[in-house]
Order: C-alpha cells, then structure tokens, then sequence
C-alpha cells in the first residue's frame, strides 16, 4: 500500500507519464512575527529551523496534516529538498502547484521561481535553470488574510470558531504539488470544443515557443472504447493553432456515443509531438461530446429538455477539511450522490479538486461550477476575484461534467446590489465575461436573488411547508415575485425574460444523527419525521408546471450544520432506497 498522501495523478485531463509527486512530508514553520522576509528564509544556504513537519497536500488546520492547529496563523513557510532522477538531465522541469491558499510565492535553491494569488487555482514553473546537481531545496512562503471579508474565501470563517454557514479556514498548500519533465518543446494545454449538431470536436492547442520555432509535427489519435476514429496531424507553425476534426465513424449522427449522465460516453485523444523521428512529448486526454442551451424556458442536453436533480455539495471533509483524505472518497461521495438519485451536484462555495471532476466525466454527474466569493466587496476584491475565476474557467473548460457556470451565490462579494449601481455592474460584469470566455454553457448572474442578466432564474427557498411551496410555484410569474429571504428575484430594472426556473437551494432539514450538535432549515425528531419532511419539500418541485430542476440542500453534513442526507461521515441518515424513490419521484 502506498503511504504517500493522494498519489494518484494529479491533472488527468492532461496526463503525461513521467512525473514526480511531491505530496509527503514538508518542513514547516508559522510565521506570526512575520521574520521570514527579513531574514530571508528563502536562501537556501541558510540553515533556517523549520520546526515542525506537515504532510502535504493537507492544510495546517486539518486532522491529516499532522498539526492540527485550527487557530490564526496567517504567513506559513514551508521547505523541501529532493534529488531529480538523472534521467531527467536533459529536460525542462515543471514544478506545478493545485491550489495554495491564498498568496504563494516559490523559491527553488534561494532564487525566486514563482508568485501566485489566488485560493482555488493551479500555477506552475519552470524551475529548470533554478536547479543543480544533486539536492535542490523548495521553499514555499504563503499568506493568508484570514479576518479580510473581501477576499475570495468560500465557506472558510473570518472568526474564530466555525459558526451558523461558516466552516473551518485553511491556510497553505490544499492540493497536490509535483514535478514534471518536458521537451523545450511541448504541448501547454488544449482546449475541446465538441459540435454534436455537425458531429466534430475543436482542438485548440497552445505549444511553448520552441515547438512553433522549430515547427514540430503533430500527431492526434481519437479513440472509442479503445477503437482507433480520428487521427490528425500537422506542422506547429504558431503558438496557437486550431483544428476541427470529424467524427464521422458511425452512422447515427454520434447519438449512440454522446455524454449524458445515463451514458457518460467520452472519447480519449492522444497528442503526440515529433520532431523528425523522435517523439519528444506525449499527453494523453480525453473529451466528451455533449451540448448545454437554453431554449423555450427550458434547459436542453444534448437537444432534449433535461429535468436537473442537484444535490448541494460543500466538498468539505472531517480530517481534510477543503481537501479529501483520498481519491477514493471524492470517488464515493459521487456514487452515494447517485444513489440517491440525484443527477448532479451544485459545487458550494469551491472550485474543486480536478479529480473529482474527473470521475464526474467517468460516472456521468452533472456539475454546477462555482467559485470561491468574498463575502464584501471593494475595487480589490474585483481585481482579485476576477482575476481567479478566469484561472477557473480556463482550468475546468474541458470537463463535459459541468454544464453551468455560477461565479455569484446569494450577493456575495455583492451585498448592496438591490441599490448599488456598482455592484450590479459586477454582478453584469462577471456574467458577460464568463459568455466571452465560454459561449457552451449557461451562466447564472447570481445564484439565489437578486439577478440581472442571467440564463437560468435560481431561486433560494427554505420554505418547509408543502402547500406553501406548491402555491408559490404554481405560475412563473408567481415563482418570481417570491421574496424568499426577504430578497428580490430580479434588481437593477431587470426582469424574467422567459429563463428556466430552477430552485437551487431548498430543504436543509436537520436530523441529528451522530455525536455531532448543530442546525439546520427545520428539524426533523426521527426517520420517518425526516422521510416526511423531505417528501414535503421536493414534492412540490414536480408538483410545479413551471421548475426545471432543483438542487437539494445537501448532500453531507458539515462541522456544526447537521442538514445532510449523509452525516459529515458519510453515514446515510435513513436508507439510500427511500431517499431514492422521494429524489427520482417513483413513489406511487
């Protein structure tokens, strides 16, 4: 068995054989005296005690980071030495960072490598003229601002202890750090782009500089089910270049191999860069032939409307916090989801692990994309966050699972936009960036109320009584003159213009069923208590001749909410078939 945390391959849209995982053990050092710059821990010739040890990828709070100190500590260093393997001697090495929250800067052997901003997303270096035979040292210095509500944090808490929807901060490295050797000419990254009207996929690659100045060949392999369908290759002439391929290797328009959640069919392609004879990179990667619109007050997959049953997700877990213990239990809260009946997952207040994507393209779970928010706003805020959400959306473009952007929940980082001119700006802002950034997929203005410009109207609703909900969603125009939590639907002038209606947080039933005390939207005494009262809530979302879809609050139970259909163990609260047959609507 592999002792070493998370091993698995960190970036699986993008994969090339030869990497080095660098998860493990670190030193490790707070800085609350704020001595580190001053002193200049970085150089590596000084023999600076770090004196704790922390076990990367788990943030300095959590269970399995070894520390386990959930108090402020918001400048962290952190220190590595390893020895390359010499058969990468003639290699550019790449060290790439998932995620560190929130503002990293990398030394290797004491000169600067890289600087990053930004909680939820990956960057990389190229380190190679950095380095020296034999051991080479990593120094990582991250800062938090644990107390500023204008950053872009999630569900992490500004306060001491967690409280009301308010979680657990993390401060560091979250996700896995490794080391990758490249060809001075290589493949960067590719972007898919699938067409199952004409039945073709879109293939953006983007080279390093030396691939076009040496005008390198590329071979592309696309395959089903392990049977060759596509293949192309051509001259790198640009650091950019764009080919559409057609998949035209069967004869029902691509029906029979489209992604849905009940056939999540996806095709793997393999890049290969030659130059001459020699084949000096390889990625292998793969891609899903689906379409996401919006027509007639619908939402359609694949040209047929498509009726969502979402289910909130947190990603938060009990010894990992933001990071899971293993790629198996990302992995298992997806088949518990689907045990359930739910169809996809609205990701809270995160931008997740690229694993967990993957399997949602491998298990055929639709997700909603969502980002980190700050909870305030301020022109910094603005220039932080959407700096970060342009990261998430070029990071998370490929995966067929998400068919929804949402970089707003309930006016987060927004909180005047019912009379601020400026943050409703902000809110429009975000919405038509995202559309230049990816046409393919609906984006929601701000999940909740309080919308503007948006393609689907998402509405939060904590109302438990069934005939209250049903009266509410009995007509569009009744669902959207709604004041769940006091707000407004629509602000700025803006009004329904015909969007589906979607109820994206709705329940929250509490139902205390391990040794952990906390809330929830309404309390249920036991488990036929709590069948009823979830029946109660979701009845109405079919009742309703206007709802297409609805995403259930939620999923597990986290710190001190006790409103998961899964304790924060992932212990089922009642059996997965009754949830089942209330989710699904097959009770007779």
């Amino acid at each position: 068995m592999n002792s070493q945390p998370r091993p698995e391959y960190p970036r699986p849209q993008f994969e090339r054989k030869q990497w080095l995982n660098l998860n493990g053990e670190w030193e490790f050092v707070f800085d609350d005296e704020r001595r580190g710059d001053r002193e200049r821990w970085y150089e590596a010739e000084r023999d600076v005690p770090f004196d704790q040890k922390i076990q990367v990828p788990f943030a300095f709070q959590s269970p399995l980071s070894g520390i386990g100190d959930p108090d402020f500590h918001d400048l962290v260093w952190y220190r590595k030495k390893l020895v390359l393997p010499v058969e990468w001697k003639s290699k550019r090495i790449l060290l790439h960072f998932g995620a560190v929250d929130y503002s990293a800067t990398v030394w290797v052997n004491g000169r600067w490598a890289a600087s990053h901003e930004g909680g939820h997303t990956a960057f990389e270096a190229d380190i190679t003229d950095l380095l020296t035979n034999g051991e080479n040292v990593i120094v990582v210095r991250v800062e938090d601002f644990s107390r500023d509500v204008t950053l872009p944090r999630g569900k992490q808490y500004w306060k001491q202890d967690s409280a009301s929807i308010f979680y657990t901060r993390t401060t560091g490295i979250w996700q896995t750090v490794w080391l990758e050797p490249v060809d001075e000419a290589h493949l960067k990254r590719v972007k898919f782009t699938p067409d199952i009207d004409r039945n073709d996929i879109q293939v953006r690659l983007f080279f390093s500089a030396a691939a076009a100045a040496r005008k390198v060949r590329v071979r592309m392999n696309i395959s089903f089910a392990g049977e060759s369908v596509a293949e192309d290759e051509f001259t790198v002439r640009h650091s950019e270049e764009i080919r559409t391929i057609g998949l035209h290797d069967f004869n029902d328009h691509g029906l029979g191999r489209w992604w849905s959640p009940e056939q999540p069919h996806l095709y793997d392609i393999q890049f290969e860069l030659m130059d001459g004879l020699e084949v000096i990179d390889t990625v292998l990667s793969y891609f899903g032939m689906r379409k996401v619109t919006v027509e007639n007050g619908q939402l359609l997959l694949n040209n047929r409307p498509y009726f969502l049953r979402l289910v909130l997700d947190q990603g938060y877990f009990p010894d990992g916090i933001l990071t899971a213990p293993s790629d198996e239990a990302l992995l298992r809260d997806i088949e518990l989801t689907q045990e359930m009946g739910f169809n996809g997952v609205r990701k809270h207040q995160k931008t997740e692990d690229p694993r967990f994507l993957y399997w949602c393209d491998r298990k055929g779970l639709l997700v909603w994309g969502e980002a980190a928010n700050a909870y305030d706003y301020s022109e910094e805020y603005v220039r932080k966050f959407t700096k970060e959400w342009q990261e998430v959306i070029e990071r998370d473009y490929n995966h067929p699972s998400i068919i929804v952007w949402v970089p707003l929940n309930e006016s987060w980082g927004i909180p005047n936009a019912q009379v601020d001119e400026r943050q409703q700006q902000h809110g429009l802002t975000m919405y038509h960036l995202t559309k230049s950034l990816d046409p393919t997929r609906p984006v929601i203005y701000n999940d909740g109320w309080e919308m503007m410009k948006t393609d689907i109207v998402a509405i939060h609703d904590y109302e438990w009584r069934e005939e209250v909900l049903t009266e509410r969603y009995t007509t569009a125009e009744s669902a959207v003159s709604s004041l769940p939590g006091g707000r407004r639907i629509f602000v700025g002038g803006a009004g329904y213009e015909g969007q589906p209606i979607m109820i994206t947080e709705f329940g929250g039933i509490a139902y205390k069923k391990s040794d952990w005390d906390g809330w929830g939207y309404s309390g249920a005494q036991d488990d036929e208590d709590y069948v009823k009262r979830l029946r109660a809530v979701i009845r109405p979302m079919y009742v309703s001749p206007v709802i297409e879809g609805f995403c259930y609050t939620q999923l597990t139970d986290v710190e001190q909410e006790i409103n998961g259909l899964l304790t924060y163990d992932r212990t089922p609260k009642v059996p997965l078939a009754d949830i089942r047959k209330i989710v699904c609507n097959e009770e007779q």
